[in-house]
């Protein structure tokens, strides 16, 4: 027997924001209107759709048919098709999430709760879901780029990083994640269970091809490391052109100790105890 590549099915899926539920319920009775309502929302994000690759896009949109999701409720699911390359695009409103049985504000307190420390069984009384559920919406966030999320979020693409391999353990081996940082943000998480260069370069490049569909023309300025090998030669292959330093912790742990080291570092702690004690006396006024 013959085994034949399976096509990858493209994602036709469109998340609409339609304002509130009633305006939603309301289009539905309204053909033409509803498709206008569409097109308008893309065109104001900028977005297109992915027509079938023998289609130039040009084509009109037109109400091709519609199910039912039965567990929340019966909301009427409306699918437009491409009148040139007869391609179907699912429009689903905003306040349904895609493959899930929640809606957008119970998944979001229920993912805040859990991520402020309580168990899955916990929130799951809490907010009328089941443990399953959650734990797979979870498991969903994680296969989320977190370039793409935080860019869709409105954050832009950091030009100077801090660049850095958390180590952990997976049941009894020792693992790193390869880890970038702009401010408060966390912009990768990687994860590998060897600290070679050519590990880390292939998790740091994750971020740098999401960056990349992001903004083409996206390149890092700087970036400040620990100091470890691995780290520094990954990140020299991937951004050539960026500026490698030590973050201070690390640069002094590596300044040779003695009596110069002593009266620079009894030096260095009364400024900052100074510039402290003036942004306190600052705060009072």
């Amino acid at each position: 027997m013959h085994n034949t590549a399976r096509q990858t099915r493209e994602n036709r899926t469109i998340t609409v924001d339609f304002q509130n539920e009633a305006t939603y319920f309301q289009l539905l009775g309204d053909g033409k209107a509803f498709v206008e309502c569409v097109i308008a929302f893309m065109l104001s994000l900028g977005f297109q759709l992915l027509h079938k690759a023998t289609c130039d896009g040009g084509g009109c949109l037109t109400r091709h048919s519609h199910y039912a999701r039965v567990r929340l409720g019966g909301v009427t699911i409306w699918r437009i098709q491409c009148t040139t390359c007869r391609a179907v695009f699912t429009v689903l409103p905003h306040f349904i999430l895609r493959y899930r049985q929640m809606r957008p504000e119970v998944a979001r307190d229920a993912l805040l709760a859990t991520h402020g420390g309580l168990s899955l069984e916990l929130c799951a009384v809490l907010y009328h879901l089941s443990p399953m559920a959650l734990y797979r919406l979870v498991c969903a966030f994680g296969h989320s780029s977190l370039v793409t999320v935080l860019t869709r979020c409105g954050l832009p693409l950091p030009v100077y990083v801090l660049a850095d391999e958390k180590h952990s353990r997976c049941l009894t081996d020792k693992v790193y994640l390869p880890t970038i940082v702009s401010g408060r943000v966390l912009w990768h998480l990687g994860y590998t269970e060897e600290a070679s260069a050519a590990a880390f370069t292939q998790s740091y490049g994750e971020f740098q091809g999401a960056a990349s569909q992001q903004e083409p023309s996206y390149r890092v300025k700087g970036v400040l490391t620990d100091g470890f090998d691995s780290t520094t030669r990954s990140l020299r292959t991937l951004f050539p052109g960026a500026r490698l330093g030590t973050c201070l912790r690390h640069a002094l742990l590596k300044l040779p100790k003695g009596r110069v080291y002593d009266q620079w570092s009894k030096g260095h702690r009364d400024r900052c105890r100074e510039c402290l004690w003036r942004l306190a006396a600052r705060s009072l006024l």
